[in-house]
């Protein structure tokens, strides 16, 4: 189907991490200010042009105003529009041209490392479920390692934390923060690091663009969470490092589960033997945490800004077909008992039938298998009669 195909190829985009967050520069063109609040328009150069769509809550913050013909800088993500399968940029950011020096460094050292695979998915270490000792590198002053600290301590208190003060800006700060990662990741009893800050402006987290320290996160063991700034913030460490938070309280609920949380799926993989259905319920939520961790890599509010008017008809469709399989293995059970009911022996002793069994509690099919004197046992609904065979006739 053509909703599926659409489906498909989003799937491919959104889970490109590259596209995931991208810097474009280009002129507006076939600009339109919603009465929603949304802007819609082209970014062009002089050999193309690509759709671009920023909406209410993040066009807000632009401090000129939009219109053809302007030059600008935007920042976002590429996905599909599945109604019409086509693809186009969800800006978050949009700057008039000229952000400098610092702009074109970020875009000449993100095209080399892309070209010596430093970006590459297959070189991402996986994060370990349930580390014993967490290393934060970051600034011992600011906010984001107070973020870090409470949200690991609620999701799992038992948790070691490790920190190395460092300089998260300024001309120092690379090689401070590379000096604190060489240490975190020689240690032993490190299963796993955080490096960030917290937000800023574009000058401030640029320390996070440094060549030298991108390729210390790329040569590090151990797995390593980066979260600079806020969400719509990326920077060349995020795309090295094995998995990209969106701020420093999210790298820190990456970082672990949540106790009550690990104990409930524990005492569900004991139990889920019992019943097969239970077995169907845990491979389904596998599959949603599964699901759930791919989203991480995305920007879920794409999600919802496109399927914000479906939400509900999904959730009533899928309570439906869930009753709906409930009542196929109800009927299909109920069906295997009638049938087992019929084949049952016992049924016939309740209408006055009864078993024979010889002595050694065989059952007695036909005469041929009796002799004379032999001893017998009938049973009937509400006892067992002994008997001994005095005469055999045949029919």
């Amino acid at each position: 189907m053509v909703s599926e195909l659409n489906g498909y190829i989003k799937k491919l985009i959104s889970g490109d991490i590259l596209l995931s967050f991208i810097e474009v520069e280009g002129e507006i063109s076939n600009f339109t200010h919603h009465y929603s609040g949304h802007m819609y328009f082209s970014l062009k150069d002089e050999k193309s042009r690509i759709k671009c769509i920023m909406f209410q809550t993040d066009n807000k913050s632009i401090d000129f105003e939009p219109s053809n013909g302007l030059k600008v800088v935007i920042s976002g993500s590429v996905s599909v529009y599945e109604k019409d399968g086509t693809y186009q940029i969800y800006v978050k950011i949009m700057k008039k041209q000229g952000l400098g020096e610092l702009y074109k460094k970020f875009n000449l050292l993100k095209e080399k490392l892309e070209k010596e695979g430093l970006f590459r998915l297959s070189s991402k270490k996986g994060l370990p479920y349930l580390p014993k000792k967490i290393g934060v590198a970051t600034s011992s002053t600011g906010a984001a390692i107070r973020d870090i600290v409470s949200v690991l301590r609620r999701r799992f208190p038992a948790v070691d934390i490790l920190i190395y003060p460092c300089l998260v800006q300024g001309d120092n700060a690379p090689k401070d923060i590379i000096k604190g990662l060489k240490y975190l990741d020689k240690r032993d009893d490190v299963d796993l690091i955080i490096v960030g800050r917290g937000g800023g402006s574009y000058e401030e987290l640029f320390a996070f663009n440094d060549e030298e320290l991108a390729r210390c996160i790329f040569g590090l063991s151990t797995p390593l969470i980066s979260a600079v700034g806020h969400e719509s913030d990326f920077t060349i460490a995020d795309l090295v490092a094995d998995i990209r938070a969106a701020t420093p309280s999210a790298a820190a609920e990456l970082a672990l589960p949540e106790k009550n949380s690990l104990s409930e799926r524990l005492w569900n993989l004991g139990t889920k033997i019992e019943k097969r259905v239970f077995r169907n319920i845990e491979d389904n939520n596998y599959y949603l945490n599964n699901i759930e961790k791919r989203l991480h890599y995305l920007n879920p509010i794409q999600k919802i800004n496109d399927r914000r008017m479906n939400l509900d008809k999904i959730f009533k469709t899928l309570d439906h077909c869930i009753e709906l399989s409930f009542l196929d293995k109800e009927k299909h059970l109920l069906s295997l008992y009638n049938r087992l009911n019929v084949c049952d022996p016992l049924l016939s002793i309740q209408r006055g039938y009864g078993l024979v069994f010889n002595e050694n509690k065989d059952l007695v099919k036909s005469i041929e298998n009796l002799s004379l004197d032999d001893n017998l046992y009938i049973k009937l609904k509400d006892g067992i009669i002994k008997t001994k065979v005095l005469e055999i006739r045949g029919e």
